[in-house]
């Protein structure tokens, strides 16, 4: 397995947005398949709202609220680790909503899970001391999608 980049965070209100524009330029320089890039960037963008919103729930303007991100590769598939020192939360234990069987039924939000389980060929966690190791597995489209 090797190391592609990686980067080092304090949450904050652009955590988000400057991971998945560093995500993007990863993409550009690693010339993935724009269905990858597309699957990593949707996955990650979830991933890291939840860090984000609820991770550093009673501390949320602290400078040690750290989010470090790796990118790593083997011949068939992309990871990208996400370490916090947040609350612990494991997503992997985590039930799906059934779908709603109707507009009135439907809520806004709680579908991000879905999408990672649907997008993604494996969600990795463990927790080790105050960090939670979180491991997003998705396949590097040989077809160039």
């Amino acid at each position: 397995m090797q190391t592609i980049a990686s980067l080092s965070l304090v949450s904050g209100p652009n955590t988000v947005t400057q991971a998945l524009a560093w995500l993007e330029a990863v993409a550009i320089q690693q010339q993935w398949p724009p269905r990858t890039g597309f699957t990593l960037g949707l996955c990650l963008d979830e991933a890291l709202t939840n860090v984000v919103q609820y991770g550093f729930k009673g501390r949320e303007n602290n400078t040690d609220n750290r989010i470090e991100l790796t990118v790593l590769q083997t011949e068939d598939t992309l990871l990208i680790e996400v370490t916090d020192n947040g609350l612990p939360f494991d997503p992997t234990l985590e039930e799906v909503p059934p779908l709603a069987t109707s507009l009135d039924e439907t809520a806004v939000g709680g579908h991000g899970l879905r999408l990672m389980r649907h997008y993604l060929q494996d969600i990795e966690y463990r927790r080790t001391e105050k960090h939670n190791h979180l491991r997003l597995v998705a396949a590097l489209d040989a077809n160039g999608q």
